[in-house]
């Protein structure tokens, strides 16, 4: 079980490493965008610069997951994002759901390894 967990940890922090670096570098050549409201939702990400900020999250969340330190915090970071990017593939975009969908399964095999650190979210009753 170690293993499995140190590779889905090195996987997802190279995944949102280098697919952070690309919102400010721009090596990655994409397509053109997506028709429709999936078009409209990226052009408004682009255009307000938001997509910067998730840029730098996701370099953060990467960096934090293949250093191994602070990988509960990393974890945080990169939880709501990878929310939105399954949203966006469930809802808006269909292409890319497999992907979204394994980035997905690897932050839960991550996170369940490290579960003792998100126990206090689950409390009913604060002290």
């Amino acid at each position: 079980m170690k293993i499995v967990v140190l590779i889905s940890r090195i996987l997802l922090g190279l995944v949102f490493l280098v697919f952070g670096l690309n919102g400010f570098l721009m090596f990655i050549p994409t397509g053109p965008l997506p028709t429709g409201l999936a078009g409209q939702f990226v052009t408004v990400l682009l255009q307000s610069h938001y997509v910067l900020v998730i840029s730098a999250c996701q370099v953060a969340g990467g960096a934090l997951l293949l250093v191994n330190r602070y990988v509960p915090l990393g974890l945080t970071i990169l939880g709501p994002i990878i929310v939105n990017i399954l949203l966006y593939h469930l809802l808006l975009f269909h292409m890319g759901v497999g992907i979204a969908v394994v980035v997905a399964i690897l932050w839960g095999i991550v996170a369940y390894h490290h579960r003792q650190a998100f126990s206090g979210l689950f409390v009913q009753k604060s002290p």
